[in-house]
């Protein structure tokens, strides 16, 4: 069987300023979105300029970092939060949802497009494939610190099957942020990039998105270790599961819907 690295979390300091490998990875996903995103910007029929690739992200990254911090504190420790309010603004003492974060997008994107004009759809299409890169980078994050481990798994089925020594166990587990990062992230934002590389009916392109990465993170969830203070919940399934059951429910319909209202104006003008 394998042993976590144990990286040091801290990857470089310059004088008093210390830069953990966490960060690191937000903003390599973050350039990724500045870099993908402005190639993308160049197909002018998506109908999003360069200029508007630099303010999303700069506004994106504010959804993020505040969606995904009050999805943790709202979803997953309310009661304790609520007794040490002050600590809800301590973001270096960990503690993100990934669900939160892509709600925190989803507003911005609202606030984007109608402040500028744009079609949501439209705007909601071109950010949906840049999106599960930031993701796996995020998780390679989770990897690197050695956090959010797998549940046990038998190495002799499971030959990558790690010892994380944070999990005081000394159990065999599933690397899960490596799962998440190959599924909900390279993965996704494979199928989202050829799916996109050509005009689709509005919204389903974002549609796609929804569906996709709910599906994924509800499969790799199976592999994750639910966090301890929540456990399983219903139908022994993990909070993140039931998170992503309304994103595959919602993904689908919206999808199918798209799909259908395309077809129904080409038959009108035929």
């Amino acid at each position: 069987m394998l042993v976590h690295p144990q990286f040091d979390p801290v990857a470089f300091s310059l004088g008093p300023l210390t830069v953990r490998w966490y960060g690191l990875m937000y903003l390599v996903g973050f350039v990724g979105f500045l870099v993908l995103g402005r190639w993308r910007a160049r197909q002018a029929w998506r109908g999003i300029t360069r200029q508007d690739v630099d303010d999303l992200l700069f506004f994106g990254v504010l959804g993020v970092i505040l969606g995904g911090r009050l999805g943790y504190v709202l979803l997953y420790k309310p009661g304790y939060y609520l007794q040490h309010p002050l600590e809800a603004l301590m973001i270096w003492k960990g503690g993100m949802a990934a669900h939160g974060g892509i709600i925190g997008v989803l507003i911005v994107l609202i606030w984007f497009a109608r402040s500028r004009g744009k079609s949501f759809l439209q705007v909601a299409d071109f950010v949906a494939p840049l999106i599960p890169q930031g993701l796996a980078f995020g998780r390679l994050g989770n990897f690197i610190n050695g956090e959010l481990w797998g549940r046990p798994a038998d190495p002799t089925i499971w030959p990558w099957a790690m010892i994380f020594p944070q999990a005081g166990d000394a159990v065999p587990r599933h690397p899960s942020q490596l799962y998440q990062a190959a599924l909900e992230g390279v993965l996704l934002f494979v199928a989202l990039w050829w799916y996109s590389r050509r005009p689709r009916a509005p919204g389903k392109v974002g549609a796609a998105f929804l569906l996709g990465y709910g599906v994924l993170r509800f499969l790799v969830e199976f592999a994750r270790e639910p966090d301890p203070f929540l456990g399983l919940l219903a139908l022994r399934l993990s909070l993140g599961q039931w998170l992503s059951l309304p994103m595959i429910v919602v993904g689908l319909v919206l999808f199918v819907y798209f799909g259908r209202r395309r077809t129904a104006s080409a038959s009108q003008m035929a």
